[in-house]
């Protein structure tokens, strides 16, 4: 990979989102401009991930997508479930499994349910020797116990907000964390800002998760709400002055442990 001097890699953005519709080749393009890329479009159901994937493969070594089963969409899982994500990740602009993990938030799917499917898609990903692509909320024990129980190392946590204890045991694990426009917030964000120092750079990514969680403290809000892959440099810029490091140096690095993380 290319290095540029500011050249961010934005590890999960929901770029099949229907809020992207209408311009979706255009947020593509702003992404570019502001040197976030490439991209890797987060998989979130079976529909969804093949989406994904047939989209990124329009732009080769742009876009890459994940491909997996929300925790939300696990009660649509069926025998068939793993055999197509199989075949999803054969494909080359594929590069993780997930979203996958477990939301006792929202318990939108019964949670021995959730655990069925996660545990189903770490042994796929451990299978194909591919890393995983993690969503955790409101599980952490029994997130944190499957992953042990499974000897889990090649995984990232995305859209990590949790605690210093959790933290510290995602980082022990060996995990690599996914930090978004979280940490932008001056309220719910504010122990991100203490917390992200104890990350080595060498297991940190920093996302968007677009089309939500737009930086609360952007100079120019969009007028719609709608978060996307041009605003990430915000997010890394307050992610460098929480660091103390210079801006570039985080770029720099938190690029090539997604290219090596993700093997891009």
């Amino acid at each position: 990979m290319d290095k540029g001097t500011n050249r961010t890699v934005d590890i999960g953005v929901n770029l099949m989102h229907r809020s992207f519709h209408q311009d979706r080749e255009q947020v593509v393009e702003r992404a570019l401009t502001n040197e976030v890329t490439p991209l890797i479009i987060t998989g979130t159901s079976l529909k969804n991930s093949l989406e994904a994937a047939r989209y990124a493969g329009r732009y080769s070594g742009k876009l890459y997508a994940t491909a997996g089963v929300h925790p939300h969409d696990a009660k649509s899982c069926d025998e068939e479930t793993i055999a197509k994500l199989k075949e999803l990740a054969e494909l080359p602009q594929v590069v993780a499994i997930g979203e996958c993990g477990l939301d006792y938030n929202r318990d939108f799917s019964p949670r021995d349910v959730q655990r069925t499917w996660f545990t189903e898609q770490i042994q796929l990903a451990q299978e194909l020797d591919m890393p995983l692509f993690l969503h955790e909320r409101d599980a952490f024990a029994d997130f944190a116990s499957i992953l042990k129980k499974h000897d889990v190392h090649k995984a990232v946590v995305h859209c990590f907000t949790g605690t210093s204890a959790e933290l510290k045991t995602y980082l022990d694990m060996g995990l690599h964390i996914g930090i978004t426009g979280w940490i932008c917030d001056e309220r719910r964000g504010k122990h991100l800002k203490e917390l992200v120092r104890l990350i080595p750079l060498d297991r940190l990514m920093i996302e968007t998760d677009a089309p939500f969680l737009t930086p609360r403290d952007l100079p120019k809000k969009p007028t719609d709400g709608r978060n996307e892959p041009a605003y990430l440099p915000h997010i890394l810029q307050t992610v460098a002055r929480c660091i103390g490091k210079p801006a570039e140096e985080v770029a720099e690095a938190t690029t090539k442990t997604a290219a090596e993380f993700f093997g891009i």
